[in-house]
């Protein structure tokens, strides 16, 4: 059985994972965590097409639950924010991690700090050909950490021009397994 996709990527640095990150990163076939989040879109016109292009939540406050499910190739991730899916494959190539999210595809870089995850996105390419400009996604900051027992994710991302396109955080706690 091969390591964690996150494990692959971070590296030594994943053992030094806070707990509920690591078990939430630490998903060999499938696993489902559910807790409650916040959204926020931005107001900017070009906010809505940004938003549809990338399958992004409207601003609500709702139960949200992640089904992790690994394959051959990554993972695959179904984010549910109240009745509003929002799906995306990962997988990882040369120590960094790929994310296709709707009509889009990041790159990030990866690092552990005191236990959370920070993300950095490095890359961007709309339908998966077209290169986006990186200054577009400098302002992009995620941070996964452990909170009081709790697993908490923060996403947040601001562009040039249009300001804040999103920003969703919240907390997520392991469900028992179904089989």
């Amino acid at each position: 059985m091969t390591s964690p996709l996150f494990a692959q990527v971070l590296g030594p640095a994943f053992e030094r994972l806070s707990p509920q990150v690591r078990a939430l990163h630490s998903v060999r076939h499938r696993q489902r965590w559910s807790g409650q989040g916040e959204v926020l879109r931005g107001t900017h016109w070009l906010v809505a097409p940004c938003a549809w292009l990338a399958r992004l939540p409207p601003t609500s406050s709702v139960p949200v639950s992640v089904e992790f499910e690994v394959e051959a190739r990554g993972e695959q991730w179904r984010r549910q924010f109240g009745p509003v899916r929002m799906h995306s494959r990962l997988w990882q190539r040369g120590g960094r991690l790929f994310e296709q999210l709707g009509a889009v595809r990041f790159r990030f870089g990866l690092r552990e700090e005191a236990g959370q995850i920070l993300w950095r996105a490095e890359r961007a390419w709309a339908f998966g050909l077209l290169p986006l400009p990186a200054r577009w996604f400098a302002q992009v900051q995620c941070r996964e950490r452990e909170q009081a027992g709790r697993y908490e994710f923060l996403v947040d991302v601001s562009m040039p021009l249009i300001g804040r396109l999103i920003r969703y955080e919240g907390w997520l706690l392991p469900l028992p397994d179904e089989g």
